[in-house]
């Protein structure tokens, strides 16, 4: 069936359904093991294994908003689905089956809300960087371009601008942060945290930017930069967990639209992140409901782009 859900759930975000449905804040399956409830994803552990669900809640500046954005979850979970079946061959993935009638028993009453935002995946040791790929000059990169033409310790060449297109793709890890913001460090700093597996992780993270960006440039889309995040069940076998090119862990733009030294019109979180800046807010607990033009519009830049990548 796994096959089919990709066509399923393009049926669904067509259906009148999808307009109604109900969002979903957190879980509370009480029967099963809650490892953890991170930003966005109620985690269980289940016969040694573990289900992940995505919720509609959103973050931004590492703070949970009280607001949640419908569909959000599903699009976050279905992205990832297609994109661990797609990259499989580049490199092994902790997914088992996202097909909720080949889970555990004990989940199957829960059902309506696992269907299209959760997945079964392999337990994993996480290794703790965040493993980030740019290909334009946006953000905490561009800012730090600014100041001394680097970023995170790599030279980038003078004149880059706002939204420039790198010459190559660049590496950029940060820290994993349990509490507070994850910060940027270098190769050699990643490698005191991980060692020499380092150096794998970032020849696949790039490998993987790069099938990605050349798949989405037939879309129309410019991946810009994204995170990725690497585990393993020995240290043999390098894993793909967590999501991947999803709007919360990547920047999308339109080829259609892009224009060098502006900033961009963004299909991703990152327009969350431009109104939270229009408030006077502090970017700490707790965060700002936000209203329901915002999330109307947030909710149909994820579908939107969800639709575009999978169909």
């Amino acid at each position: 069936m796994q096959g089919d859900l990709l066509k399923e759930f393009k049926q669904f975000l067509e259906s009148e359904e999808a307009k109604k449905i109900n969002t979903l804040y957190f879980t509370n399956f009480s029967d099963l093991n809650l490892v953890k409830r991170g930003k966005v994803r109620d985690i269980y552990e289940v016969d040694g294994n573990l289900l992940i669900v995505s919720t509609d809640r959103i973050s931004a500046f590492d703070v949970i908003l009280p607001t949640p954005v419908p569909l959000k979850g599903m699009v976050l979970n279905m992205l990832s689905y297609f994109w661990f079946k797609k990259m499989k061959d580049t490199v092994k993935n902790a997914l088992i089956t996202a097909d909720v009638d080949e889970y555990p028993s004990v989940c199957k009453k829960y059902k309506d809300q696992l269907l299209f935002r959760s997945v079964l995946v392999k337990k994993a040791n996480v290794y703790k960087v965040e493993c980030i790929v740019r290909g334009y000059l946006a953000g905490s990169g561009y800012e730090e371009y600014q100041k001394s033409k680097t970023v995170c310790g790599i030279s980038l060449p003078e004149g880059l601008k706002m939204s420039s297109k790198l010459p190559e793709p660049i590496f950029t890890p940060s820290t994993k942060e349990d509490v507070g913001h994850d910060q940027n460090i270098t190769l050699e700093e990643a490698e005191k945290v991980v060692g020499s597996i380092i150096h794998k992780i970032k020849e696949k993270s790039i490998e993987l930017f790069k099938k990605g960006s050349e798949f989405l440039e037939t879309k129309g889309i410019i991946l810009a930069d994204t995170k990725l995040e690497f585990g393993y069940t020995n240290e043999e076998e390098l894993l793909l967990i967590d999501e991947v090119l999803t709007p919360d862990s990547s920047r999308f733009w339109f080829k259609e639209l892009y224009k060098e030294g502006e900033p961009q019109e963004s299909y991703d979180k990152q327009f969350v992140r431009d109104y939270l800046k229009t408030l006077k807010w502090n970017k700490t607990y707790p965060g700002p409901d936000l209203p329901k033009e915002i999330v109307d519009k947030t909710s149909e830049r994820y579908v939107k782009i969800a639709k575009l990548i999978m169909y």
